[in-house]
């Protein structure tokens, strides 16, 4: 076999090195790679391939390492954390693992033998397609902590092959496109073919002659676990995000209806196998969606407690007394919202029905095993599933869920006698309805689990306060709060380099990559003007970065000395991605009833959107349609746009998020006060020197607070004001402002194109009704909004002024490591402890 050349024509001789540190070493071992784990043709070694050779490289560092710790783990047997969560959204994973690794500048000097450029080739690699929003981001920032922090924990998650949907923006508004990761292959995930669990769906419980209860018959399909390493940052602890991929076998196959010209019925079992694994959240709008949704979170359930039990009966024969009982003591599982619910009665199940427990005690094992973190207030996403479709899937489970049910109402009744009255809200079985009774997942979790928190301290007040409410009468000390956090590594060290290298210069060491808190330091910096001057040149170079994906994914040319103001962000109504574009429609207005001269004096400005909205949310699509088509107005007016520019960012992901975060300057954060749990992003931008403007909802409260009340544009209600202000419109009391109403009938006028957006402002009219009576307040906050963004143009008017309070938005983001929000699940839920490979 040839050897591979490098543009200079050096040759670069193939040896396998899966330590190598040393440049001339690591080339050598991604020359291997190419030549004796070919995935190509022997000639060709294109940038592709040459990113996926150095990606199997870096594997090997992270596989030595994963062993290394997995054998830790099981010599030493500490309690270990497993984190079930339907969504990770990792990102590309080269910059990311090299960076931990400490040897970017080893790889960047290596590849350079091959002609390559390191950002070139990771330029290369796909995002994985597991997640969508927050949610998925939020649990992969935690596995990123867990492993720095040296914690024995791990992910669990499904393998989905075609992710939620790429985004494409066509005339007609947004497409869904299957995502493509893994139509060539991931280099970073190992399959474990001795890690393989059964999976049952559907059949019917049997009652054995000793009295227990066993479920039968159904189908069965076969779960196999893929490792994917996830590295901590200095550190040779590397822990593992372990995806389930749903299989069926060689005897699922029937030969004889194949032969017979019966394709189809031949594979059934292998074709609802990839059903479970193909698509993160399939539409729900009909039974077999639903079911399959349903299967998809049983699948992980049942999978990952099967793998976990498998570990504790591995390591219990050395331990003293090997009893059930210590189970709890080995094993915290936290449910990342309600999709993982099932873990509980199939842990129950599992204990009962195989392991031979009986109630009470699988009952205490699993209380003292499961803790349950809320992500929402909003109705629509606290799960309810339909009891008929779960007593038809999972009968067993079923089963198990109205004795749960059974039990803590008479809980209630015999100990909390004054709460009588509640039980109707409180139970997990909910037949209010007949012809719709339903399973609320919520109420699950929050009986079932030993600790319930929330993500921010606004949101776990209005947990205790409103939803939860009547179970802290009876849980007083159940319920805690965690305020999310997010990994400095990936959100500022590695996608921001220019500013990373400007901390790291005037603090004077770098530590704060993993001590986030010594961001405090630059606060006596910020009126030091050559801090000033190297921040701002940082900030223009991540602009004109931000500018040029701009203009390679839109074909729209922007300005990089305007003020750059970006909301990325799942798009949806509480979010108010409405108000925003409304707001943009009004200052293009406003502009053009401006004269030039008075034009001259506007602070330009670009407006940027990102995110998908839901294939199946109409009104979401909407207002991507509505971004649209206000930017193809604005962006082609000579008369204003030096002055305003609206741009769709198509297809957002975490990639796309680390060009757009460093190049933000304003930052919108505006959902309707109590409704955003936390949000994440909003402490990526603030980390990055963006200012934000918002209302005090979720972790705003917080960040406001940490980077000063002068360093944050507030505008809008609070959450306590929410309620009234929904009464008083209901009555008839809402006064529009001129100005909304302005926005609104520009809208309609026709400027925008002949697109029916009549549904979309419907919307916002009216005093109540479905779809109506404006129940997210766009109507209400829209004046405060447009006066705060009236302040923000002022501001940044004052170069000086507009830099400080950027710098100061990077010194009070300590607070918002993901170190630290583990750190505290850790100590105060978990009760797990460093276990650090020596």
């Amino acid at each position: 076999m040839p050897e591979i050349k490098c543009g200079a024509a050096e040759k670069v001789k193939p040896a396998a090195s899966p330590s190598a540190e040393k440049p001339a070493d690591i080339a050598g071992n991604i020359s291997y790679h190419a030549q004796y784990n070919p995935h190509f043709s022997p000639t060709a070694f294109g940038p592709e391939q040459a990113f996926y050779a150095t990606a199997e490289s870096v594997r090997d560092h992270l596989i030595q390492r994963w062993n290394e710790t997995y054998l830790h783990f099981h010599k030493t047997d500490p309690k270990q954390t497993y984190y079930l969560s339907m969504e990770y959204l990792q990102g590309r994973a080269l910059t990311n693992a090299v960076g931990n690794l400490g040897i970017t500048g080893a790889y960047a000097e290596a590849v350079k033998k091959f002609g390559y450029e390191l950002e070139a080739l990771a330029g290369q690699e796909k995002d994985a397609a597991l997640g969508n929003g927050g949610l998925g981001r939020l649990a992969s920032c935690f596995l990123d902590s867990m492993a720095t922090l040296n914690l024995p924990a791990w992910g669990y998650g499904l393998r989905y092959r075609y992710g939620l949907f790429k985004q494409h923006i066509a005339k007609e508004g947004q497409e869904e496109i299957a995502e493509d990761w893994l139509d060539k292959f991931s280099p970073w995930e190992i399959p474990r073919h001795d890690v393989v669990f059964p999976v049952r769906f559907f059949g019917h419980v049997e009652i054995l002659p000793d009295g227990s209860r066993k479920w039968l018959g159904g189908e069965v399909l076969k779960a196999l676990a893929y490792d994917v390493p996830i590295p901590g940052y200095k550190t040779k602890n590397a822990i593992s995000l372990r995806l389930w991929e749903a299989k069926a076998t060689a005897e699922d196959f029937n030969l004889f209806q194949f032969n017979d010209g019966q394709y189809e019925s031949a594979a059934q079992l292998h074709a609802r196998a990839q059903q479970i694994c193909a698509v993160l959240y399939p539409g729900d709008a009909t039974e077999e969606g639903k079911l399959l949704r349903l299967k998809q979170q049983f699948f992980l359930c049942s999978a990952s407690l099967q793998d976990m039990i498998a570990r504790f009966k591995e390591r219990k024969s050395g331990r003293v007394s090997g009893k059930w009982s210590e189970f709890p003591t080995k094993v915290a599982v936290q449910l990342n919202d309600t999709h993982p619910t099932l873990a509980i009665p199939e842990l129950m199940r599992l204990l009962m029905d195989e392991e031979g427990l009986g109630w009470d005690e699988a009952w205490d094992i699993t209380y003292r095993t499961i803790s349950y973190t809320n992500h929402t207030v909003l109705p629509e996403a606290l799960e309810k599933w339909s009891q008929i479709v779960m007593r038809k899937l999972l009968p067993r489970h079923m089963e198990i869920i109205e004795e749960i049910d059974k039990r803590f109402r008479e809980l209630v009744i015999s100990k909390h006698k004054e709460m009588e009255g509640k039980i109707d809200s409180m139970k997990v079985l909910d037949s209010s309805n007949p012809q719709k009774p339903v399973v609320r997942m919520a109420n699950l979790c929050v009986v079932s689990s030993h600790t319930v928190n929330g993500v921010a301290e606004l949101h776990s007040n209005i947990l205790k306060q409103e939803l939860f409410a009547d179970y802290v009468s009876i849980w007083p000390t159940k319920f805690q709060n965690k305020t999310n956090g997010i990994t400095p590594r990936r959100w500022l060290r590695f996608c921001n380099p220019e500013l990373s290298e400007i901390v790291t210069k005037w603090l004077k060491s770098d530590q704060w990559t993993s001590n986030l808190d010594l961001l405090t330091g630059l606060r006596k910096f910020a009126d030091d003007e050559k801090l000033h001057a190297e921040w701002a040149a940082a900030k223009l170079s991540c602009k004109k970065r931000l500018a040029k994906h701009v203009l390679d994914v839109t074909g729209v040319t922007i300005d990089p000395t305007s003020l750059f103001d970006i909301q990325i962000k799942r798009i949806h109504e509480y979010k108010r991605q409405l108000l925003n574009i409304l707001g943009a429609v009004y200052r293009y207005k406003k502009l053009k009833e401006m004269s030039a001269e008075e034009r001259q004096k506007v602070t330009p400005r670009t407006v940027m959107l990102g995110g998908k909205a839901f294939a199946t949310y109409t009104n979401a699509k909407r207002i991507v349609k509505l971004v649209n088509d206000v930017g193809a107005v604005v962006n082609n007016d000579p008369e204003v746009n030096k002055y305003l520019k609206v741009v769709f960012i198509p297809n957002y992901n975490v990639s796309v998020a680390e060009v757009l975060i460093p190049g933000s300057e304003l930052s919108q954060h505006i959902s309707t006060a109590g409704m955003e749990a936390s949000g994440t992003s909003n402490m990526k931008f603030s980390l990055n020197g963006c200012v934000i403007i918002g209302t005090l909802d979720g972790a705003n409260v917080e960040i406001r607070e940490e980077v000063g009340e002068d360093n944050f544009f507030l505008f809008g209600a609070k959450a306590d004001q929410i309620a009234g202000l929904r009464k008083d419109r209901e009555n008839g009391l809402f006064k529009p402002d001129p100005r909304f109403e302005e926005a609104k009938q520009l809208i309609r006028s026709g400027t925008f194109g002949s697109y029916d957006y009549e549904p979309l402002l419907d919307s916002l009219e009216g005093n109540s009704g479905f779809g109506r009576g404006d129940y997210f307040l766009v109507g209400y906050d829209f004046p405060s909004y447009i006066d705060a963004q009236d302040r923000v143009d002022a501001a940044y008017k004052d170069k000086k002024k507009w830099i400080k309070m950027s710098i100061l938005n990077t010194a009070g983001s300590g607070k918002f490591s993901s170190d630290r929000t583990i750190a505290q699940y850790a100590k105060e839920i978990w009760d797990i402890k460093a276990s650090p490979v020596a």
